[in-house]
Parts: structure tokens; sequence; C-alpha cells
């Protein structure tokens, strides 16, 4: 406002200045005061200031010149002044800036005294002094990188259209008039490109403007595709990301394909996909811009799809009824994935409110000490970490906790209290409730090496005697042991063993011709008796006959006794063989025979001596020597034909001289002595006469 009120003021001044001058003398006209008549004026004079250019602004460097008028002509004296300091060295009409700068921005006026009389003051006129605007640069096409053939379009924008351009790239004109189009880029087009604004009129060129670098590429890049979150696999309701990226330039527009097909509803530099089963597949994508310029297409990221799973519990312990202090332990997993946090669930229903969530994350959950409290139903459910991702609860697993421990209890099979040896017994040890259970046996209170539900004896013998008793634990970290079961007392006595009598006496040796064998057992108890030959089973019977055409091979017997208490069967008789009694008779017979004609022998031989032997006088008769052995000697000797004869030796013959009385007869070393043959000097060992000394036979002679 201030600007058009000088501006009024600078006019008016001038209107006035103008119609003085019509009234005033004629430049012919004598000036000198000596001839010009005084002029009264009713009114002070006026002052006004004028520039020569009427610009709002001048630009550094140019000029400008003010002009100081008064209405009234006379001797006057100038004063100039800028934002009201006196400007020294200027007291002309006039007052010229020859280049202007910003310190020439302010407030001038003039001041006009004339002699010693009063000072008159001017209009004053602002000055704006400011820097030629800079023209602003742009791009009129979307991308500064561009490639081959492509188009470039730069505009540079100026405060007005007296304002010229100059077009640069890297320094170097190119062209002067409004809007640089390159319509087909080569190599040669890339650079730094600015402008300048010249103002004709007035020779002011302005600063150059920002810059815009242009690169140009070879060949045009194939885009990247890129997702994220990268996980494999998504789950249902899962959000993913794609980001096609181009490494060079920019504004694109952009092609996605899923399994080769173009997808028309996916546009941009990047997709956003809430994930469902028929999202899966291979996405790629093709970046273009303007009609010239279409990318290959980018990498294939496979996009695998697939439900939440439900997740698998599972006890880690064998059983799920358990007892009071006992420890349980349940696992939770995903079946064929990994990374899951898991939250645990006892009695799940409905309503949140009645759930009671487990404090535990892990994948199991242990129950260390059981007590009632803990009896429920038991499930799990997942959670991805960092991801949104939740399943389902997993079935339900019921565990109970019994009030009190199990009751064990032993049984023997069979039942009696009083076995035998070779008896096979059988000890089961029974637990009324649950399973999982360990066996431990104990005999006498000492710990048997034996394990399971079943303690087998497959032969007893006395030393199992005892008092048997079972315990049953299981666990691993923590053992839960039951109390013992009552006390099973076992005696196990020696089996009684079967004998084999012979009926058969001496005195029907020569009556029969078999052998009666009689089977007993020396204990009370009504057996059945089973005879066996050869170990082969015969028939069952108190006796047994056998007899020659029987078993003429002479085999072993034997026979046991069986009884429907206990014992149920006795021991095997020791072996019977036949051959020393079926025979029996026909020895006797035999011996009896060899003693009678040994006797008769005998006889005939002492009757052959009578007759046939010299008498021999009573002094000389020898002592005779002991021509029979005993049993014994015979038995001793190896050179002896037959227990029952013995040859005369040469000794015998010639025995040395001995002076004896026999009848009065003395005999010497030439006597001679009646020889016999040697089959008259055998005699019979047996006989009914002969008188039996240590086993041996004596000599019948006197």
């Amino acid at each position: 406002m201030w600007f058009l009120q000088v501006f009024v003021l600078i006019y008016l001044t001038t209107v006035c200045a103008a119609q003085d001058e019509s009234v005033s003398p004629t430049s012919s006209v004598e000036t000198d005061e000596t001839f010009m008549p005084a002029t009264a004026y009713a009114n002070n004079p006026k002052v006004s200031l004028i520039r020569n250019l009427d610009y709002d602004k001048l630009y550094p460097e140019e000029s400008i010149e003010f002009t100081c008028n008064v209405n009234v002509i006379s001797e006057w004296k100038y004063e100039w002044y800028h934002n009201g300091m006196k400007i020294e060295g200027s007291s002309n009409k006039n007052y010229n800036i020859a280049s202007v700068t910003h310190a020439s921005n302010g407030e001038y006026e003039c001041k006009v005294q004339r002699g010693e009389g009063p000072v008159y003051i001017s209009n004053s006129i602002s000055v704006q002094v400011a820097d030629p605007p800079t023209p602003t640069l742009k791009l009129e096409t979307p991308w500064s990188d561009v490639f081959k053939t492509e188009v470039l379009k730069f505009s540079c924008e100026v405060p007005s259209a007296e304002w010229t351009l100059t077009w640069y790239r890297d320094q170097h004109k190119l062209k002067e008039g409004p809007p640089l189009e390159i319509t087909s880029v080569s190599d040669a087009d890339g650079g730094k490109y600015t402008c300048k604004a010249q103002l004709t009129s007035r020779g002011v060129w302005s600063g150059p403007s920002n810059p815009v670098v242009i690169s140009v590429y070879d060949r045009i890049p194939t885009p990247t595709l890129n997702i994220e979150p990268l996980f494999n696999p998504m789950y249902i309701g899962e959000t993913v990301k794609l980001n096609c990226t181009v490494s060079v330039s920019s504004d694109w527009s952009y092609e996605w394909y899923r399994d080769g097909t173009p997808d028309p509803h996916k546009t941009g530099k990047e997709i956003s996909i809430k994930v469902n089963l028929s999202d899966k597949g291979g996405y790629s994508c093709k970046a273009k811009r303007g009609e010239k310029t279409l990318t290959g297409r980018s990498n294939t990221v496979q996009l695998d799809v697939q439900e939440i799973p439900v997740p698998l519990l599972k006890p880690k312990t064998q059983w799920l009824d358990v007892f009071p202090s006992e420890g349980v332990e349940l696992s939770c997993s995903m079946p064929g994935s990994s990374g899951w946090t898991f939250t645990w669930y006892k009695n799940p229903a409905d309503d949140a409110k009645d759930t009671t969530t487990m404090s535990n994350e892990g994948e199991s959950l242990s129950i260390t000490n059981a007590k009632a409290m803990h009896r429920g139903k038991y499930t799990c459910s997942g959670k991805l970490k960092e991801r949104f991702v939740s399943s389902k609860n997993s079935s339900e697993v019921t565990l109970y906790v019994y009030d009190e421990k199990p009751t064990v209890t032993l049984q023997q099979n069979p039942e009696d209290n009083l076995m035998h040896t070779s008896d096979y017994i059988s000890f089961t040890c029974h637990v009324n409730v649950s399973s999982g259970w360990k066996y431990v046996w104990y005999k006498d209170k000492i710990p048997l090496d034996t394990s399971g539900i079943v303690h087998n004896i497959s032969s007893a013998k006395t030393s199992q005697s005892g008092s048997y008793q079972c315990q049953v634990k299981r666990g691993a970290k923590t053992t839960f042991w039951s109390e013992k079961s009552q006390a099973v007392k076992l005696t196990i006595a020696e089996r009684p063993k079967a004998g084999i009598t012979l009926l058969t006496g001496w005195s029907e040796v020569f009556s029969t011709d078999s052998l009666v064998l009689q089977c007993d057992v020396d204990e009370s108890n009504n057996w059945n008796y089973t005879w066996f030959k050869e170990d082969k089973e015969l028939y069952s019977s108190l006796k047994y006959t056998v007899t020659p055409q029987d078993d003429p091979e002479q085999s072993l017997y034997t026979c046991q006794g069986f009884s429907d208490k206990r014992p149920l069967y006795s021991k095997p008789s020791d072996s019977y063989r036949t051959k020393n009694l079926l025979l029996k008779r026909r020895i006797l017979l035999s011996i009896s025979g060899c003693l009678f004609f040994g006797i008769i022998a005998v006889f005939i031989g002492c009757i052959a001596l009578r007759i046939f032997r010299k008498p021999v006088a009573v002094g000389d008769k020898q002592q005779e020597p002991n021509l029979f052995l005993t049993m014994a000697q015979l038995k001793d000797r190896n050179d002896a034909p037959c227990p029952l004869v013995e040859y005369i030796t040469d000794a015998d013959l010639n025995p040395p001289d001995k002076e004896g009385e026999e009848n009065g007869t003395s005999y010497n070393e030439t006597t001679p002595l009646p020889i016999s043959s040697p089959e008259e000097q055998a005699v019979t060992t047996n006989g009914k006469d002969t008188t039996e000394n240590g086993g041996g036979m004596v000599s019948f002679l006197h």
C-alpha cells in the first residue's frame, strides 16, 4: 500500500511541476535576477523525488537514478538521505547508483534549502534490491534412470514470460528457449542438466537451476521378487507380502503371475495376501514403464499354504491312572513342524471362564507329585513364535489319580504249601489297578534276581523252601513303590524213591523159570506203580514177572510210583538187570554138576594111587607136600589151568633129602618116587566130602 501512495505522490508532484513550467519564463528569456521581477509566493515550495526505473525490485548490478524536483526555480542546495542517514558527497539535484547491491535497500529522500532559509523535505522512495530468481528445473518424464530409445523431457520454471531460458548439460550449453525434449535417449544423453534465465530487457541473468542427473543404462534389468515374512509353509489366515523390486530407475508399473498365468487382480510394486489354500503356487512379476520398456520375468517365489495343524497330545509315562505322589508327564507336539510354543489347559470348556490355563508353555507338562486336585481332562494348543498363528486344541487326555496305593496279591500255583523236589511251582503277582508295573520278588525278605509278573521254579529244590513276597514299582525319575504282598510260605521236601524187590526165593530157583519183581515206595500213600523196560513204559502194576522168553536180551528194569495226592509221583527206582537173576537156576545146576563129577574124579584118583603106589617104609616116609592150593592162591597164579587142578612140578618130583619117619621107613635123595601123568595128578576140588579152607580145597590123602 505504501508503494502506491509514493507513486501517487510522485505523479502529483510531476503534474504540478509541469504547470509551473508553463507559466515560468521561456528559456529564451533572460534569467538574470537583476532583470527578473520579484515574485512573492503564497505557499511553500513543493519538493518531489522521482526515479528513472519504476521496478518493484532491482537486481544487483543494475543502476538507478533519483531526481529531486522543486516547483519553484531558485538557487537550491540539495542533500540526499538513505534510511535517514545523510549521503555524503551528494549535493546535486540528481543522485545516481551505478550498481545496486543489497545494501542499497531502503528509503531514499532529498532535502532542499535556499540560503539560510528553511529546509524543505521531499517524499521518500523505497528501493528493494533482490537476487534474480533461480529457475526450477523439472523432469517432466517420470524417471531419471532411463534406457536407450526412451524419452526425456525437462521444464524450467521462471517468474514471468519476460525471462528467456538457456539449457546446459554438464555446464555445456545445449540450446535456448523453452522446454528441452529428447525423443530417443542415447548414451551421450547422460549427465547433469541445469537451466538459466535471462531478463533480456534489463540484461539480468539468474543463477543456475537445481541440477537433474540423468543415467542411461545399456540394458533393461530383471526384477527381484522378495517375500516377507519368509516362512515355509504359511498357514491359512496369515498375511504375506510380495515385493517386486527393480534395481534401477523408478515409476514402474507391475504385472503379477501365479504359476505362469497373469493375475489381473494383483497390481503394484507390493501385494499383500491373506493366504488361503487357493493362494498356494509359484509367484513371479514383470515391470513396465512407458510404451517401450518392459522387463523380463523375475525369479519365482513358491508360496506353500497349509491348514494349521492340530497338536498331538500323548503321555510320556505309560499310564494315565496314577497313585498319590506318583509322577506323570504329557507331551504336546506338532507333526512335521517346529518353532511352536504350547499352552496347556485343564478341563477345557466352551466358556473360557471354566477352563484352567496352565502356566507351562513348553512341549511337556510334568506333574511330579500327583494329588486328587490333578484329576481331569488335559488339552494343549500351539502358537508359532513371532507369528499370529494359533492352532485348535488337541484331543483330550484324561488323568485319574487314585485315593490310595494299589493292593498287591501273591498267588501260588499249585496252592499246596508242601511240595517236593523236582516239582514245578509258579508264583503270580497281581495288582488290582493300573499298568506299567515292574515286579520285585523276595524270598525270606531278601530280593531275588528275577523280574516279571510270574516267578517260576521249574525244578524245586529243598533249598528253595521259604517265605515268598512280591512288590511292584514304576516310574523312572520318581519311582513309585507299592506295599509288599502277603507272605506265602513254601516247604519243599525230598521226593520219595521207588525200589525194586525180588520176590522169587532161593527155594524156588529149581522149581520155576521166571522172576517176580515188586515195586515199593518208602512212604505211606496210595501209590500206583508203573514199570519201565529200558525207559519204555510197560504197564502199571505192583509186581512184574520176567521170563527168559520175554527178555532174552536181559534188559534194565525200573519202576516209579504215582499217586492222586502229593507227592504225585516218586523218583524212579535204580535200574535192575535180570542177567544175574533169570539164569540163576541154570547157573546153580551147572555148579552142582561140576561138583558132582569133581568128587567122582577125586575118588577115582585116590583108588588109583592106592593100587599103583609102592609101599614105603615107615621110617622113610617123607612129609607129603601140599599138592592142593587154596582158592585164593589159585586166583593169584597165572599158570593155573583150572581152579580144581594143579600140575606136579619137577621140584615136587625131586624133593631135597629129608629125613622123616613114616611107618618106620626112611627116604633119601636117591629113593625113587612113583611118577604119574599129569592127568593122573589132577584132582577135583569140588565134592561133597571136601572141606573148605579159606575158599580152597584140601587133599583127601592121609
